[in-house]
């Protein structure tokens, strides 16, 4: 049994000119964020390994759920592959996770992750708001051979404002 609990990042500013990368979490980014990852514990397993795009916003989703769940930042894997919006390259990252994970928490952006829940995932979800989470349940021992999965609980900010 494998467990992919997806989080798209928090909501980012698209003030200044910067890089689309290089763009930080705003306020409401980061309120988001705290609301959200402060119900997780309770959902959590107790052992997961965490993947996040190396983009800025992403990182910092990562550190504000990481340290509201006590998991040391040093041990967050940041990942340049992980910086898609395309589920196709999402999916391959996934499957290259090594199989002593049974659980993978990753952080990255839309529209890969939405695609990617509703392909892999049982319920449609129309969309993955900003610091929204998705756990789904494989029945598989290798990250290789993901197909349909189980979607065993949505998160999102506007379940806990």
């Amino acid at each position: 049994m494998k467990k992919l609990i997806l989080v798209r990042h928090a909501k980012s500013s698209w003030e200044g000119s910067v890089e689309d990368k290089a763009r930080s979490l705003t306020k409401r980014g980061i309120r988001d964020a705290h609301l959200v990852s402060l119900e997780i514990p309770k959902y959590f397993p107790k052992n997961f390994i965490i993947w996040s795009s190396s983009a800025k916003r992403a990182v910092e989703t990562a550190m504000i759920f990481t340290q509201n769940i006590s998991f040391p930042i040093e041990n967050i894997i940041f990942k340049d592959e992980l910086y898609t919006f395309d589920a196709k390259e999402l999916e391959k990252a996934i499957k290259s996770c090594n199989n002593d994970h049974d659980c993978l928490i990753l952080f990255g952006h839309n529209a890969a992750i939405t695609d990617f829940v509703n392909k892999f995932g049982d319920i449609f979800i129309e969309n993955v708001p900003t610091s929204g989470l998705v756990s789904i349940d494989f029945d598989i021992n290798s990250w290789e051979d993901i197909k349909k999965g189980k979607t065993r609980r949505t998160l999102f900010p506007k379940d806990f404002r």
